[in-house]
């Protein structure tokens, strides 16, 4: 699931949307609604996860989730955490520490968050900042653009479109002007992890 194989965007899409100029987007509205009620943090390169392993602390520890998606702790090296939620991750500790300790009882919390790149949230075109935002539980359209610092003078806000990876690039329109130059309150839409927030230039 994780891992830049994860995100399969056309860079000649995003660059045929940058270029749409001032016209509106030809693509059906965002849904108003997006967030899976089951959805569970993943785990990624740059997240540090504090574990804690019941009667035995000097085996709890924070650690930093390597950019190849492992992590170490004594007793175990090179274990994989890179798409896992909390709770998986510290069932495979559980069964690595076995080997050493007598039924072991680990915690892990999640501590600092960036997530794997396929849930990421990417920010292109005519942002202030453009950027890559980590995926939040009901992240809205408005949190997204509060983030990179709205948008450019030269931006066509309405005619910007959200590109759905997680929908097999499905694309929908969206109204950023509207929403945070005319304070429209229904143009405010949830977005999904993997979702690329593209903002084209406007031609006047």
């Amino acid at each position: 699931m994780a891992g830049s194989n994860g995100l399969r965007v056309s860079g000649l899409t995003i660059a045929a949307v940058l270029l749409a100029g001032c016209a509106t987007s030809s693509y059906p509205p965002a849904p108003a609604t997006a967030a899976n009620a089951d959805y569970n943090y993943m785990i990624g390169p740059g997240d540090a996860v504090n574990i804690v392993v019941w009667r035995n602390p000097e085996l709890s520890m924070s650690v930093p989730v390597r950019p190849d998606g492992k992590i170490t702790t004594p007793l175990v090296e090179d274990l994989p955490a890179i798409g896992k939620d909390a709770s998986t991750l510290a069932r495979d500790i559980e069964q690595a520490l076995s080997k050493f300790i007598r039924e072991p009882v680990v915690t892990v919390v999640v501590t600092s968050f960036v997530g794997p790149y396929s849930e990421q949230i990417r920010v292109v075109g005519e942002a202030a900042t453009p950027q890559v935002l980590p995926y939040v539980q009901k992240m809205t359209l408005l949190d997204v653009m509060i983030a990179v610092g709205g948008v450019t003078e030269f931006a066509n806000g309405n005619g910007a479109s959200i590109l759905r990876t997680g929908e097999g690039n499905k694309q929908y329109s969206v109204r950023i002007e509207d929403l945070i130059k005319g304070g429209d309150v229904s143009a405010n839409v949830e977005m999904k992890p993997g979702d690329v927030l593209i903002i084209p230039q406007s031609w006047f």
